[in-house]
């Protein structure tokens, strides 16, 4: 039943840092009669401080980072917007939650794919271009390089990026390296060999992403080792981690897949996705031999990296700490998001950017 101006919902609002009053207020001028509570709530806390049994029991409506509560404390839950893009964080969501299927689900898959992919590609061009040997000679008052040093950098034109999990992040960092000059290549769990089933649906900001699956060269697909070895084998350049964290995922990459991208002897790894999707230990081993170029890390397993852990000083690595997605536009972006998914719900539509609990994203 269509709900205009959602009378009788009470919306929880919790953010990582305070946010600018703007996007929360559009939402209160569209939805007149929606009661909305805002909270800071740090990344990974699993309460909210201050926030009672009797504070919840009312809560129908949720935009959270790592908190959730339980089915008992919020009874009347009946949507929940993530503020990551991956549904791992939240504390029990994939438990008791993924049982109650009349609460609506969606993650903020879009909402970062911009600033994400620009990590992406700025990594790997500071390292093609050799930028840290450069910051060194700056810091030290150095015009001229240090015998030894790599004079002649690499330009990214012809070089293949391989995409491991095409969905929106994936699909706006081909668009990127497409404009840069570089081939292609797409990984999903699902079969995409014709033009409809590579079609992407989801909410995409007019000139982002790749709406019509048009940029890829080549599809690749499957969920066994096979599947993934014959994209591993494939001559990847670069290859950008950006799969969901899943039973199937979980260290998909270790000693096996590191040797497969050995015989390009190029290849150099970006992840975005969890630090979980990759084997720490064979990771670090396959940058201090020699069988890949370097990698970009904005996560890790372990995550914090503790100080001292062996990741920090291996080979041709680039770390920080989860902050690929961090700026200024991110929280307007996702509290649009939220909005929109508000719309649709006053209007009984379906929802941005649905999480399929059975699949674990």
């Amino acid at each position: 039943m269509a709900n205009p101006t959602l009378k009788g919902h009470r919306a929880l609002i919790l953010t990582t840092v305070p946010v600018p009053s703007g996007p929360i207020d559009a939402i209160r001028d569209q939805f007149p009669d929606l009661e909305i509570i805002t909270r800071v709530a740090p990344w990974g806390v699993s309460e909210v401080n201050g926030f009672s049994d009797k504070d919840w029991k009312d809560i129908t409506l949720l935009l959270t980072p790592t908190v959730l509560p339980t089915v008992e404390q919020a009874p009347r839950l009946q949507f929940i917007q993530l503020i990551s893009a991956g549904a791992n964080h939240p504390t029990g969501f994939m438990g008791a939650f993924s049982l109650v299927r009349h609460v609506f689900t969606v993650n903020a898959d879009d909402e970062d794919r911009p600033q994400i992919a620009e990590w992406i590609i700025l990594t790997y061009l500071s390292f093609n271009r050799h930028m840290s040997t450069y910051w060194e000679a700056q810091k030290e008052g150095r015009w001229k390089l240090k015998p030894g040093n790599p004079a002649i950098s690499e330009d990214v034109v012809g070089k293949r990026i391989g995409i491991l999990g095409y969905g929106s992040i994936g699909r706006q960092t081909a668009r990127v390296a497409k404009a840069l000059g570089m081939d292609v290549y797409a990984y999903t769990l699902s079969p995409k060999t014709t033009p409809e089933p590579r079609r992407d649906d989801s909410y995409a900001p007019r000139g982002l992403g790749d709406p019509d699956g048009s940029l890829p060269s080549k599809w690749f697909s499957g969920g066994s080792r096979q599947d993934v070895h014959a994209f591993l084998a494939s001559g990847l350049d670069l290859l950008v981690v950006a799969t969901p964290l899943t039973s199937q995922t979980r260290q998909l990459l270790a000693r096996e897949e590191f040797e497969l991208l050995s015989k390009s002897g190029r290849t150099y790894v970006a992840n975005i996705s969890r630090g979980e999707v990759i084997q720490t230990d064979d990771l670090v081993d396959a940058l201090n031999n020699g069988l890949i170029s370097g990698a970009a890390l904005d996560v890790t397993d372990p995550e914090p990296l503790p100080d001292g852990h062996p990741l920090w000083s291996a080979r041709n690595v680039t770390l920080t700490p989860h902050i690929s997605a961090s700026t200024g536009s991110y929280y307007p972006r996702l509290l649009d998001l939220f909005r929109m998914n508000l719309e649709r719900l006053s209007k009984g539509e379906p929802l941005i950017n649905g999480v399929d609990r059975d699949k674990g994203y």
